[in-house]
């Protein structure tokens, strides 16, 4: 699997917006089977000045000097309940900053045996000291999992964990290929992965609400944590991208 290189450098998206783009992790799946990923996180400068980090990637001493350079870190975000590995990490650099739970990730990490201490609670609205800069919703639906989503207003991009994942052909070989294929998660038609959908059986009346307000933001620009991002008509491909509820 090709990375999205360079590793570790933030990457402007728009004015006090970047990507990070962080190496290959695996993700266990039943039977003992585990799936290599590319992964990424976004920084944000939020009008404190202070920093918002979602989902983030692997620490080291070199990323932290990149981070710091654009303002003091204060926010660590676990977006769901499979994006929180590195919080710890982050944490224990940035003691002062308050680690934001999404719903269940607290149980998952006790379940794995991921020793992660979070502060506070994301809500299905932004907290106050990102109220300015963010809309936020919880997508609810799903048997296994609520992610928050989060959208940066002045510069139009919906930001999204596993909601949608875009796998470039090029970039992915053999069975990861042929996984994402079978997921419906191969781009150009990336959209949340088939065993993700599935359990949203029985409730997407819950989804298509949630789906109808990320809509009525209408995003220029869409980020995930795994694959290609949508640069442009943003709304149309998100549009596209949940046609299955």
């Amino acid at each position: 699997m090709d990375l999205y290189e360079p590793l570790n450098i933030p990457k402007p998206v728009g004015e006090d917006l970047w990507v990070v783009d962080g190496p290959i992790e695996r993700m266990a799946y039943f039977g003992g089977l585990s799936v290599p990923f590319p992964t990424r996180m976004v920084a944000a400068r939020l009008r404190t000045g202070d920093l918002f980090l979602w989902s983030p990637v692997l620490f080291n001493e070199r990323l932290r000097s990149r981070i710091e350079a654009l303002g003091p870190v204060r926010h660590l975000v676990s977006p769901n309940r499979i994006h929180y590995a590195h919080i710890s990490a982050w944490k224990r650099a940035y003691p002062g900053a308050t680690a934001w739970a999404s719903p269940g990730v607290r149980e998952r990490a006790a379940s794995r045996g991921v020793e992660v201490s979070f502060d506070a609670d994301l809500g299905d609205g932004p907290d106050p000291a990102w109220r300015e800069d963010f809309d936020q919703l919880i997508f609810r639906g799903s048997r296994f999992m609520e992610e928050v989503v989060f959208y940066h207003r002045s510069t139009r991009t919906l930001i999204l964990a596993d909601l949608i994942e875009n796998f470039e052909p090029g970039k992915v070989g053999g069975a990861s290929k042929l996984l994402a294929r079978l997921a419906g998660s191969l781009d150009p038609d990336g959209k949340a992965p088939a065993d993700l959908r599935l359990t949203f059986l029985g409730r997407k009346r819950e989804a298509r609400a949630c789906l109808k307000r990320m809509l009525a933001w209408e995003p220029a620009r869409v980020i995930m944590a795994h694959g290609r991002p949508y640069d442009r008509d943003g709304t149309a491909e998100l549009r596209r991208a949940f046609r299955w509820l």
